[in-house]
């Protein structure tokens, strides 16, 4: 078996055997396959395209490239969430607090951000002295005791992945669903848990910009996962506009804190509801959907859900006296309204140009490992189908920095598309993919 021959393979079409995906990732990792071997391949699977058994074989095979996580420690039905990556995307505090008040262990290794859809571990992170590293005896015992943690993936999982993404960001073979497919994918299924729920972002503030596109995309994750014995459903929600209000680590997180104190936007709340509902379900909570949305409702209405974020934030070394005012914590020192230039509806937002607007303010980092400014960031006070007049407050944004202040003020105004009449909204949950 060589390289070469399976590239040759799939350039012309041919379906590739489980056993040459296996070599081909496997020699990946070892160096056998040259990083430019395995450029070409991406390529042709970006022209060729994959079957479902392909890239169902493909995700396993990175998913078994590393170290695989074994929760068998772990009591209960473990869950997990993933997201695409979207703006001011601040749904895991929410769900992971909400499933494990419903007592659904969720052991979630999350990641950085890289671009203007943020990460993870940097929002927890923001909150001063929240430690996102643990060793793996402690990361059990917190789940088993309180059933939530939330650590920075870190060690040998899916290196493979970490290879071939790399490959496939500069040879513009990003774009190709089962490549994404079997990225996210990998990760999920080498994090050990038994349910997972995926939140695919659809819209100019996403990687999938059609529902059509997303369906697809849906349904060959929820079929890896199936195949892989793992219970799955993904959940399609809108990112035409940014989700909530806050955009920015910090202040996303005291978003979330809002949430869960009977304070936060609509459709935040009703995207992690959602989320929660399936996730609660997966985990062997309830017997029935109804019961675990109507469950998620009582325990955010009831407050269960903050009290086990504050379980989880105190856990893991974080301030908890501060938590329902956390955005006051070391504010940034610049806190600038911008006022409406015109009258009229927000018929539309640029929502990628709002997201890369906070990371030029330092919310966000354009290279691996680059140091971020968890202060920084904006509250939209009007959005999509608003109806504004001359002079009322668009935006306030925190800033640092004079310079990068103005930038993001003409880069937020410039985002917003106006009219003369409301636009019609879509809603924040598009389509259900359940396995």
């Amino acid at each position: 078996m060589h390289p070469e021959e399976i590239i040759r393979h799939k350039r012309d079409g041919h379906q590739l055997s489980r056993r040459q995906i296996e070599y081909f990732i496997n020699g990946l990792v070892s160096g056998e396959v040259a990083d430019y071997q395995g450029s070409a391949w991406a390529m042709a699977v970006y022209f060729q395209g994959m079957t479902p058994q392909e890239t169902a074989d493909l995700a396993l095979a990175m998913a078994h490239s590393g170290e695989v996580m074994d929760l068998s420690a772990i009591a209960g039905i473990k869950v997990d969430k993933h997201s695409t990556g979207g703006v001011g995307d601040k749904t895991t505090p929410v769900v992971v607090a909400l499933c494990a008040a419903a007592g659904v262990p969720v052991a979630k290794l999350s990641g950085r951000g890289l671009g203007f859809t943020g990460g993870t571990i940097d929002k927890f992170e923001s909150i001063p002295g929240f430690r996102t590293e643990m060793n793996q005896k402690d990361f059990f015992a917190q789940v088993n005791r309180i059933k939530a943690a939330v650590i920075a993936q870190s060690g040998n999982l899916v290196p493979a992945d970490k290879i071939l993404y790399g490959l496939r960001d500069v040879t513009a073979t990003v774009d190709s669903i089962p490549l994404i497919a079997s990225s996210v994918m990998s990760k999920k299924i080498a994090s050990g848990a038994d349910g997972i729920v995926l939140d695919i972002k659809v819209g100019r503030g996403a990687f999938m910009k059609t529902v059509e596109e997303a369906v697809k995309l849906a349904h060959t994750m929820v079929a890896i996962g199936t195949q892989a014995g793992r219970r799955v459903a993904a959940i399609l929600s809108d990112m035409e506009k940014p989700l909530g209000y806050a955009v920015g680590n910090r202040l996303e997180i005291q978003e979330a804190v809002d949430l869960l104190r009977g304070q936060g936007p609509q459709d935040l709340e009703q995207l992690c509801l959602a989320l929660s509902g399936r996730m609660i379900l997966l985990g062997g909570a309830v017997s029935s959907l109804k019961d675990a949305d109507s469950l998620a409702r009582h325990l955010l209405d009831e407050g269960h859900g903050y009290t086990k974020l504050a379980e989880m934030v105190e856990a893991q070394g974080g301030r908890v006296k501060n938590l329902e005012r956390i955005a006051d914590i070391d504010p940034a020192s610049l806190q600038v309204e911008v006022k409406s230039p015109r009258a009229g509806y927000i018929t539309g937002l640029k929502t990628d140009e709002i997201g890369r607007a906070v990371m030029a303010l330092g919310a966000g980092r354009e290279q691996s490992g680059q140091k971020i400014d968890h202060s920084v960031g904006l509250i939209l006070h009007k959005k999509t189908g608003d109806l504004v007049e001359t002079g009322d407050v668009l935006v306030t944004i925190h800033a640092n920095d004079p310079q990068k202040l103005e930038m993001a003020k003409e880069q937020v105004l410039l985002a917003m598309e106006w009219g003369e009449s409301m636009p019609l909204m879509a809603p924040i949950i598009l389509e259900v993919v359940d396995g």
